[in-house]
This record gives C-alpha cells, sequence and structure tokens, in this order.
C-alpha cells in the first residue's frame, strides 16, 4: 500500500476517534474503542512517515489528500 495511503487512512481513523472520545467522556464511560482506534490511527501514521522516502511536510498533507 502506498504511504500516502496510509497517511489517509491514519488520519482519518484518528479524526473519527475524537468525536467517539468527547461521547464516551460525555457519557462517564470508559473511552476503550476510542483510545484503541487512535492507537491504530496513529501507528498507521507513524508507518506513513517511516515509509515515504523525503517524510512530510505540513505543507504536504493537502497534497496528499487531493491526489
Amino acid at each position: 500500500m502506498d504511504a500516502d495511503t496510509v497517511l489517509i487512512l491514519g488520519l482519518l481513523t484518528v479524526g473519527f476517534s475524537i468525536p467517539t472520545m468527547v461521547s464516551a467522556i460525555s457519557d462517564s464511560r470508559a473511552p476503550r474503542a476510542a483510545i484503541v482506534t487512535t492507537l491504530v490511527g496513529g501507528s498507521l501514521i507513524f508507518y506513513a512517515f517511516k515509509t515515504h522516502p523525503d517524510g512530510y511536510a505540513l505543507e504536504d498533507l493537502s497534497n496528499v489528500f487531493s491526489t
């Protein structure tokens, strides 16, 4: 799988876990699923940064999403 695709999947996974975490905390529940999802998304982001030959800069993220 391409590093750009893995980065997008990781960012989306982390992004979707934030509302789940807020919902669990507001309902006084432990955010276990949100924490696991955040760890998976963070691992995907870390993998993408390590496997991309030149690394990523903040201004590269718009190019990653558009291609």
